[in-house]
């Protein structure tokens, strides 16, 4: 392209920057520790080798990462005068955040399915969801991951930037930088909604069926503790996808409205920082087995 701009400027918060900085920092740092530590003990304890747990591991893996592609470049920029980021940096930063973003996002359909097939078919559930089924399931997720992050970076380095560069948001994300281009952006508004729409939805909708599934096969059960017993295992995961879609709908499937850059950032927060720092406790402490773990 032809642009004149270098690099970004990343307004993120102009108010409690030190204070801010201490909470993101103590946020960041329990990310990493939780997230590392719920890694740690799936890897170490055998009784966890089971698919469930190896959904989990992976998704703690993309917390740790799609937090380390923002925070730590948030926090620099809370203690510098401004917080400049280059064209190259940016375009990376927004590369690999929506690589691990988009695959938690079908990860989690892949995890409600996986508790379809364990309550539905309980005698049948080592062998259909084997080692090698659960791999390939994976690697579909960062597949379609990659290839999503790669079709939008691809669409914003065809666009020109001619100035400003101010980016009103604290990390380099598309509707911000799309709205600062001098370039015809229609295709990229496009595609971004439309991409954002079919992730999203398909992802809900696979969650929408599987739990449907779930709820009457539950229904079926006789006795209230085995009713209870089989719901226990699904209400961690159904928590964690209540936070991470509801702030991904938010933020996504109105880019371009009127939604003020306030709600927007806190839209973002929630997204990006909460979600990861929240995705360990609630499954270490409403699952019994890793609780069990951590005590011994």
């Amino acid at each position: 392209n032809h642009s004149g701009v270098t690099e970004f400027v990343l307004l993120g918060f102009t108010d409690l920057q030190e204070l801010l900085f201490v909470i993101f920092l103590l946020i960041y740092i329990t990310t990493l520790g939780g997230n590392l530590g719920m890694i740690v003990l799936i890897k170490t304890n055998s009784q966890l080798h089971v698919p469930m747990y190896f959904f989990l591991s992976h998704l703690s893996f993309l917390d740790i990462c799609y937090s380390s592609s923002i925070t730590p470049k948030l926090l620099s920029g809370l203690l510098a005068e401004k917080n400049i980021i280059s064209f190259n940096g940016c375009m990376t930063q927004l590369f690999f955040f929506a690589i691990f973003g988009t695959t938690e996002a079908i990860l989690l359909a892949v995890m409600a399915y996986d508790r379809y097939v364990a309550i539905r078919e309980p005698l049948h559930y080592v062998v259909a969801m084997s080692r090698g089924v659960c791999v390939q399931l994976v690697v579909g997720c960062y597949a379609v991951g990659s290839l999503n992050a790669l079709v939008h970076t691809s669409a914003l380095l065809r666009l020109s930037f001619c100035g400003p560069n101010l980016v009103n948001h604290f990390y380099c994300e598309i509707p911000p930088l799309v709205l600062l281009s001098c370039s015809d952006t229609w295709l990229n508004e496009m595609m971004m909604a439309t991409c954002a729409v079919f992730i999203i939805t398909t992802s809900v909708l696979a969650i929408v069926v599987s739990y449907a599934c779930i709820l009457l096969t539950i229904w079926s059960i006789r006795s209230a503790e085995g009713r209870h017993k089989a719901f226990s295992t699904c209400t961690s995961h159904l928590m964690t996808v209540a936070l991470f879609y509801g702030s991904a709908a938010f933020l996504y499937f109105h880019p371009f409205s009127r939604h003020t850059e306030d709600q927007e950032k806190t839209a973002s927060i929630f997204y990006t920082m909460v979600t990861p720092v929240l995705n360990p406790f609630v499954y270490s402490l409403r699952n019994k087995e890793v609780r069990n773990t951590l005590r011994r």
